[in-house]
């Protein structure tokens, strides 16, 4: 039975076998990993997760029998970023798609946003990403229509709380 837990030191390994499969250069959405965060070592794996602790981003970790499985964050505020890349933003690794981990994490992501009084949440998907358009679908998402990011189209959904 998957989790949703706070981000934590221990799964160290485990976090890094879910990101060697998403493998180089690859983008894993809901875990706030920026460029400059040195994730490899123990240490460097701790400050990163100090950061995300004060980032102005609710973030959790999909887990199994501590095995991390995927990452959703979800963005406080209404900064450019939030603007262009929406609240909420997921990944689930390659071995664990198409089981429904993304829906669920979502469905009780929308409750965190409620619980912090948000009244509408924004996520984006790639046009091509046809599972996480089904899962934003399924979940209550409003197709909103393209809009440009930095990274090129991307489709606007929003959840009314």
């Amino acid at each position: 039975m998957p989790e949703l837990i706070t981000p934590a030191v221990h799964l160290h390994q485990a976090w890094l076998e879910a990101h060697a499969e998403w493998g180089p250069g690859a983008h894993e959405d809901g875990f706030g990993l920026g460029p400059a965060d040195e994730v490899g070592t123990p240490a460097g794996f701790a400050a990163w997760l100090a950061r995300l602790s004060q980032d102005h981003c609710t973030y959790r970790w999909i887990i199994e029998s501590d095995h991390v499985l995927g990452g959703i964050a979800l963005r406080h505020g209404d900064s450019d970023y939030v603007r262009w890349a929406g609240h909420l933003g997921y990944g689930i690794r390659p071995s664990a798609r198409r089981r429904g981990l993304g829906a669920w994490a979502l469905a009780r992501m929308l409750d965190e946003a409620r619980g912090l009084g948000l009244e509408r949440v924004l996520a984006v998907c790639a046009p091509g990403n046809v599972g996480s358009m089904r899962t934003i679908e399924r979940g209550g998402g409003v197709f909103e229509g393209i809009g440009e990011t930095p990274f090129g189209p991307a489709r606007r959904y929003w959840f009314e709380l």
